[in-house]
């Protein structure tokens, strides 16, 4: 009796110790907020309708498609948001990992992309999002052997990047138009003598 109830607090032991460990270890208090903020209707006006499912509604684009063949034949530039402009990754850390999505070891020097735990699918993964405007990029895959200077795989789908090429023009930045943004600039506005506009 004395041997099952040990093995049985050893057991209890065990299932909270992987329980607390597949916690997600951020705070999604703690997470910082997208400074672009646009309702569903706004972001479909912007975007293409896979682009619209693949960075607002999570999804994934099917592999080694279209995108994917001009991926693989992109030279030299840099990967920015497809719904902000934001900065997200560059040419320099692009490889070929063979699974069918565009690859990168690492972001770009901009650090425009925020890593988040995913347990959806019954899965736990690490997703990947803009960190302007929480646009769904993908997910980071790590210690898969890639000769890479991190031993990391960005997997993002290529709907959700804007390719520019080298000496090329960055997009423009979406203008930021949160609520908190726009109390602030009636209230600038007010200080100024200006009615703000309703």
């Amino acid at each position: 009796m004395k041997l099952r109830l040990a093995l049985f607090s050893a057991l209890l032991a065990a299932i909270c110790i992987v329980n607390a460990e597949d916690k997600p270890k951020s705070d999604p208090k703690a997470m910082p907020k997208p400074e672009v903020v646009k309702s569903e209707d706004d972001w479909k006006k912007l975007l293409t309708l896979e682009q619209f499912e693949v960075t607002r509604g999570r999804g994934t684009e099917r592999p080694f498609g279209k995108i994917y063949e001009e991926f693989e034949k992109q030279g030299e530039g840099t990967y920015y948001c497809v719904c902000c402009g934001a900065e997200l990754f560059t040419s320099k850390e692009k490889f070929h990992s063979g699974c069918g999505w565009p690859s990168f070891y690492d972001s770009s020097k901009a650090k425009g992309v925020l890593e988040k735990v995913d347990i959806s699918h019954g899965m736990r993964r690490v997703e990947t999002v803009c960190k302007r405007c929480d646009a769904h990029l993908g997910h980071v895959f790590e210690g898969e052997g890639f000769k890479t200077p991190t031993d990391r795989r960005f997997c993002i789908n290529g709907v959700a990047l804007k390719f520019v090429a080298k000496g090329g023009e960055a997009p423009k930045l979406l203008e930021v138009a949160s609520s908190e943004v726009q109390k602030k600039k009636d209230e600038v506005a007010k200080e100024g003598g200006v009615e703000p506009k309703k």
